[in-house]
């Protein structure tokens, strides 16, 4: 007896051609061999990193505010936080305005991290950028730009 199998509804997913997978995977590879970096210089994770970096570019936040600026889950921000006052790599200061909330900056330690860890992220960096030409890396800036927004518009997140 020939049995054929019914015909799927829908059209599969290629995942090797899928744009959000492509772009999950590059994403993936990128941050992995970037927090290799920072977790065997400083056993810092990524989230940490990502506090520590947002602290060293704008000095003082609230936690809220990091989350924010570095799309990370609220979760994720208050353990990097608590990871990071224990190692006593940042400080925390009330806010006076909202005693729920709390400023944070980054202690001798925490900027000390920082100095020595930008100057390599951005050779990172610039290895990747080199695999690109000049007009290569503006495109792919004005395309990367164009998806976030996109993708943002989708998820109502602008």
């Amino acid at each position: 007896m020939n049995v054929k199998s019914p015909k799927p509804a829908v059209s599969p997913i290629e995942l090797e051609h899928f744009l959000p997978y492509r772009l999950n995977v590059v994403a993936e590879a990128v941050s992995r061999a970037l927090a290799r970096l920072y977790e065997k210089r400083h056993g810092t994770s990524i989230a940490e990193w990502r506090v520590i970096a947002t602290l060293g570019q704008y000095e003082r936040m609230t936690a809220k505010d990091i989350g924010a600026h570095s799309r990370m889950h609220k979760t994720k921000v208050s353990r990097a936080v608590a990871r990071l006052e224990e190692r006593q790599c940042l400080a925390r200061t009330s806010n006076e305005q909202d005693m729920r909330e709390a400023f944070l900056e980054l202690t001798d330690a925490g900027r000390a991290i920082y100095d020595d860890l930008v100057p390599r992220a951005l050779a990172f960096e610039q290895k990747l950028s080199d695999a690109l030409s000049k007009e290569e890396q503006a495109n792919l800036d004005a395309l990367l730009c164009k998806l976030e927004v996109s993708a943002l518009d989708d998820a109502g997140d602008a």
